[in-house]
């Protein structure tokens, strides 16, 4: 009984040790290799919005995340790394697809096995894909990870949390609220702000009543 107590306590240690520092400095590195999820629709407008002002010598490679299915997002993707390209050399890009957590119209009774086949996806990309072996490095998932919703994006931020709590490499997670939401938080924004290392809303009425949200004016 006391090791079960002692475990217990040892696990919720770590948990809170490795829950986000929204003060904590960020690293001027010169380069930076960034994610970002494309979560279909006006959600992948507002990402690709988002990304297409950053100076992409600077973000790179870049891993384009796609749920299954989503051509659109894939292709947009595509047509903002031609419109970036310099001519220097090929574009530094991925593009990844995993699982959706919950597909459209699917009822939350059968959400659970679709949001677990998700994860264990997730899981293998961040961690199981990057984890170094002797004589073989290999580069972590990403620096940078910016989500802006739907659901999917909630899986990543688990397997990216699960990274942190084993003392493995692990991203940066930004996560914008969409330009949509004015008011009030959406249920990805309510689901992962207390995991994410910086949360941003995109309206100053939100922002205060966001404790730690950061309002950088409209970014899309």
């Amino acid at each position: 009984m006391f090791l079960v107590l002692a475990l217990a306590i040892l696990v919720i240690y770590r948990i809170f040790c490795t829950l986000p520092n929204r003060r904590r400095p960020v690293s001027q590195a010169n380069t930076k290799s960034l994610a970002v999820f494309l979560g279909s629709g006006g959600h992948t407008s507002e990402a690709l919005a988002l990304i297409s002002a950053l100076d992409f010598s600077r973000y790179s490679p870049r891993t384009y995340v796609i749920s299954e299915g989503d051509s659109f997002s894939a292709q947009k993707a595509r047509d903002l790394e031609l419109l970036k390209e310099t001519g220097a050399g090929p574009a530094q890009y991925t593009l990844l697809t995993i699982p959706r957590a919950r597909r459209v119209h699917q009822s939350l009774l059968a959400t659970p096995p679709t949001a677990l086949v998700s994860l264990l996806s997730c899981i293998y990309h961040i961690t199981l894909a990057h984890i170094p072996f002797p004589f073989r490095k290999r580069p972590p998932f990403a620096d940078i990870l910016i989500l802006n919703g739907p659901g999917t994006c909630f899986t990543l931020c688990i397997a990216v949390y699960i990274n942190k709590f084993l003392g493995l490499s692990a991203p940066r997670v930004i996560y914008i609220e969409s330009f949509a939401r004015v008011e009030s938080l959406s249920l990805s924004g309510k689901l992962l702000y207390p995991f994410v290392d910086r949360f941003i809303v995109q309206w100053e009425q939100l922002q205060e009543k966001v404790p730690g949200a950061e309002f950088r004016g409209l970014l899309v």
